[in-house]
């Protein structure tokens, strides 16, 4: 084979990658406008998911109707948050409460065997106090009383408490998030988030999807875990959180 065609054909698969991968170039828009489209809000130039499920909208483009039509979205003691490649300048009426790097990473080997977990459970409607009150002292992301919503979340229960808890959030096309992933201080080192990220990400390659997450990317052990199973960071990004004010 020649070096030309050797070439052409390296292009021509690194092309095909690049589009299967698309969606999650813009994965907070891509899912308003697909998989999550039901629990979504907004227009063409700016979307966010309904406020008690998620705060993540994002943007058509950078235009300043986009942002006015994503200022629109944020009621006055509320929030959004967007993931977004380089810094922005929040638009009048919006203020920037935080900014940080993050990394998404995608999981494309199969899932790693880990040993046997204790027995975990789908967690349901009923289960969402608990859910609530784990991750707002474990502080794995927001977690709103209508996140579990957007797809399947599975917990540990010891002794009757949720002591761990992972799920499925943003659906961006072909693929699933893996979020929410969560363990009660206490009972740490155990193995228990890595066990239940690979009972998700199972059932997602499963269903021929591919599973990927969201890390901020000073969180060395966590990013470490994730490559421990097979996780390998695809894209860096800027979670800025935005808050309404009264615009100057």
């Amino acid at each position: 084979m020649s070096d030309a065609l050797t070439e052409s054909m390296t292009m021509a698969a690194h092309d095909e990658r690049a589009a299967a991968y698309a969606p999650l170039d813009a994965p907070i828009w891509t899912a308003l406008t697909t998989g999550n489209r039901a629990l979504a809000q907004g227009g063409p130039r700016a979307m966010r998911y309904l406020p008690d499920v998620a705060p993540f909208a994002a943007v058509a483009d950078r235009s300043a109707a986009s942002f006015e039509a994503l200022a629109a979205l944020v009621p006055p003691d509320g929030r959004i948050v967007l993931h977004t490649p380089d810094a922005i300048v929040p638009p009048p009426g919006l203020a920037i409460d935080l900014q940080k790097p993050i990394l998404q990473m995608v999981l494309e080997a199969p899932p790693v065997n880990l040993p046997a977990g204790p027995d975990y459970l789908t967690l349901g409607q009923e289960d969402v106090p608990e859910m609530m009150d784990l991750t707002a002292r474990t502080r794995p992301g927001p977690f709103g009383p209508r996140t579990i919503e957007l797809g399947r979340y599975i917990g540990i229960r010891l002794d009757g408490v949720l002591v761990a808890m992972a799920g499925e959030r943003m659906r961006p096309a072909r693929f699933v998030e893996i979020s929410a992933v969560c363990v009660d201080p206490a009972h740490r080192g155990r193995g228990y988030a890595g066990f239940l990220m690979m009972q998700l990400a199972r059932t997602i390659q499963d269903q021929g999807l591919t599973p990927f997450l969201h890390v901020f990317a000073d969180n060395e052990g966590a990013i470490a875990l994730y490559r421990k199973l097979g996780f390998t960071v695809r894209k860096s990004f800027l979670i800025t959180s935005l808050r309404a004010v009264e615009p100057s």
